[in-house]
């Protein structure tokens, strides 16, 4: 059976839509694992690579209804998987077989008639303000990757832009003298984030001995000691390091924790959710105010520690 359907959808995923690499392997294996449980009636391992021959066919996706996808779910949840799995793996299956409806391939989209796993409101991790000055400035500056390292963190947190934004930042994207950075976010929207004044020395410092880390051609701005760009996994693995030496005990920092603490620290301070979604580039003002509840878990705390009879 053909699985050139799949691919045609994939492709409308990352043209059209704009969708990362890493969003296309997630789409691709929740097909495939949906396909693997209408044939075998269990979830099979599945290539990542979005190249690969799918295992998921029309033919296949076809022959599902609401009750074999709602069977589904439950058989994720029943091997470990979490309700925000089963979601997202619901909203793959949405988006897939709402775009086989659209171009006439099928008749019915049965995923309609599924409701949404409850999700429990998580908190996102955020560090103190010391913690994250801490962090910052583990870096050894006296070396070319140090200052490397110390600009990386501080636009990470002075931007509060995503790993994938900062690894593909090149140097016609940084405007120093206005304290600006020209990223490309999801979906191929681009945005201006803004870089403090300790970022931009920071951001200044690495730039000027940026030549000695490699000789190089390359344009993006964070290079490693070959010349090449650093990748996204490159960036967790340095937040990594220096966490694993400053902060010891706090395996759960990511780079997107200081996404979070940016967002957190400066609602923390006054500024207005509406400033802080475009900061982020959040398409929508609910994906902004889970950070509201930090602040209030924030304020509940000063409350309590200040108020002689909390």
């Amino acid at each position: 059976m053909s699985a050139i359907d799949i691919l045609q959808f994939m492709n409308h995923l990352k043209v059209e839509r704009g969708y990362s690499p890493h969003t296309l392997r997630a789409y691709r294996r929740d097909l495939d694992q949906f396909a693997d449980y209408l044939i075998n009636g269990n979830i099979a391992f599945q290539r990542e690579d979005p190249a690969d021959r799918p295992t998921a066919t029309l033919n296949t996706l076809a022959k599902a209804d609401k009750n074999s996808m709602r069977a589904f779910l439950a058989h994720l949840q029943t091997t470990g998987g979490s309700p925000r799995t089963s979601a997202r793996k619901l909203a793959s299956l949405r988006a897939a077989y709402s775009y086989f409806v659209r171009e006439g391939k099928l008749d019915v989209n049965p995923a309609k008639l599924v409701k949404t796993p409850k999700l429990s409101r998580e908190l996102p991790e955020v560090l103190t303000i010391t913690e994250v000055t801490t962090l910052l400035e583990a870096p050894d500056t006296t070396k070319p990757l140090g200052k490397r390292d110390r600009a990386l963190l501080e636009t990470l947190y002075s931007s509060g832009t995503r790993a994938s934004e900062i690894a593909t930042l090149t140097l016609p994207d940084i405007d120093l003298h206005q304290g600006t950075i020209r990223v490309m976010g999801k979906r191929r929207k681009e945005r201006i984030a803004h870089l403090g004044k300790y970022a931009l020395q920071a951001m200044q410092d690495y730039l000027d001995i940026r030549p000695t880390i490699a000789n190089t051609e390359n344009n993006k701005v964070f290079i490693n000691f070959r010349g090449g760009p650093i990748s996204t996994r490159s960036i967790q693995r340095c937040v990594d390091k220096y966490v694993q030496q400053v902060l010891p005990g706090r395996h759960e920092i990511t780079p997107h924790t200081l996404r979070h603490t940016f967002a957190t620290h400066m609602l923390n301070s006054g500024a207005d959710l509406r400033v802080v979604q475009e900061l982020l580039g959040h398409e929508s003002l609910a994906s902004t105010q889970i950070y509201t509840h930090v602040s209030i878990d924030r304020l509940k705390e000063v409350y309590k520690d200040a108020h002689p009879h909390a």
